[in-house]
């Protein structure tokens, strides 16, 4: 992989392109890419996949930029009280915003947008070509590993996580989970994401511009471990948080990684991505919960993944509720014939061996006690 003046370079040749905006992305590009290059350990598809991602994400950040250069007007739009869902991973998120995607009310960062957002869909007739490019690619990644599409299904057309917005400014957990890059790990943990959080919202005004305007519904477990600087871009956001227990979801998140990294690397330590993951979402819990202690637990509404399983459609009644916004007849319709649709490739509650992962089950639950005493008290069921 070339350096980062050479990933620059190729962006710019490939657009015509030289303004990337503000340099605040280059502190994690610049880890990012040391990391890959000295710690990654990639074999061939991963040195093409991780340098291919980098490149469309500066694209796409010069394209952003020349749009915004040309249309100043895209800034006067408004993201008004977004929904964003979080929680630890594996906890039904994905489900839950694919169902909240049959809304036809609200407007949900889709997968072809959050990878291509440029030009700007209001300006594209339909068809929009990035969808077909979108279904091309999704094919291609059933094909190379099945597991891993189980695992984490999606729809080139259905709602995405922000990974991708995240990325623009090279802070993203996206790229731990395709390659093994500790130095720039531990140094994500502890950034100040604040330019993250206003370049996400840049590129929601630019992807609903020229369009009618909707609530967003937005998702990444991510951001329970940066609220601090989210919530200052998004400062009248509502967040649906989705519970399960945590040695289940730890267990299921380091299987996730293991079986992104095989694919790119040949020396995948599983243990690494178990520590990994037991540190960073110790820490995000731990940083969630003083959130939420910090007089923001009004702004929170909470889902248990059993109660979504037995019952999704009533879930999102509820939630609906809280948000004092109307479940449509069109709406419920639509969750239906998702999750009817969706059962068959509903993945299977199997977990590997803790043990495969180094994981011992005992010494993890301490570090999320308190945070399951208080999960059980916000999803207990109410009475009436």
């Amino acid at each position: 992989m070339e350096d980062v003046d050479g990933l620059l370079a190729a962006a710019s040749a490939e657009t015509g392109l030289t303004d990337f905006g503000e340099r605040t992305f280059r502190e994690g590009l610049d880890l990012l890419v040391d990391s890959l290059r000295k710690e990654a350990r990639l074999n061939a598809v991963g040195e093409f996949v991780l340098r291919d991602m980098i490149v469309r994400l500066l694209r796409n950040r010069l394209q952003i930029e020349d749009w915004y250069r040309r249309h100043p007007e895209i800034d006067d739009e408004v993201i008004e009280r977004p929904l964003i869902g979080l929680g630890l991973p594996r906890t039904g998120s994905t489900a839950l915003a694919a169902l909240l995607g049959e809304d036809p009310g609200a407007r949900s960062l889709v997968a072809w947008q959050a990878e291509e957002p440029c030009p700007p869909p209001s300006t594209v007739p339909a068809p929009d070509p990035r969808i077909a490019r979108a279904e091309a690619k999704a094919a291609q990644s059933r094909e190379l590993s099945p597991k891993l599409s189980a695992m984490q299904p999606s729809s080139p057309t259905g709602p995405f996580e922000d990974h991708d917005l995240m990325g623009l400014e090279f802070t993203s957990q996206i790229f731990q989970a395709f390659a093994q890059i500790p130095t720039y790990s531990a140094w994500l943990l502890d950034a100040d994401l604040t330019s993250t959080y206003r370049y996400e919202r840049r590129a929601l005004k630019l992807l609903q511009w020229g369009q009618e305007r909707q609530p967003w519904r937005l998702k990444c477990p991510t951001h329970l471990i940066y609220l601090r600087y989210l919530d200052p871009a998004f400062p009248d956001a509502r967040f649906v948080m989705t519970h399960r227990d945590p040695t289940e979801v730890l267990v299921s998140v380091a299987d996730v990684y293991a079986t992104a990294a095989v694919m790119f690397s040949d020396e995948v330590d599983q243990r690494y991505l178990a520590a990994l993951n037991v540190e960073q979402w110790a820490v995000g819990m731990r940083r969630a919960l003083e959130f939420r202690d910090a007089g923001n637990d009004d702004r929170f509404f909470d889902l248990d993944f059993r109660a979504m399983r037995r019952d999704p459609v009533g879930e999102v009644r509820r939630l609906y509720a809280w948000l004092d916004e109307p479940v449509t007849p069109a709406f419920e319709a639509g969750m239906r014939r998702w999750w009817r649709e969706n059962a068959e490739n509903r993945e299977e509650t199997v977990h590997p061996d803790p043990a495969d992962f180094g994981l011992d089950l005992a010494a993890v639950r301490p570090l999320f006690a308190d945070y399951v005493t208080r999960s059980a008290r916000w999803t207990a069921p109410r009475e009436g």
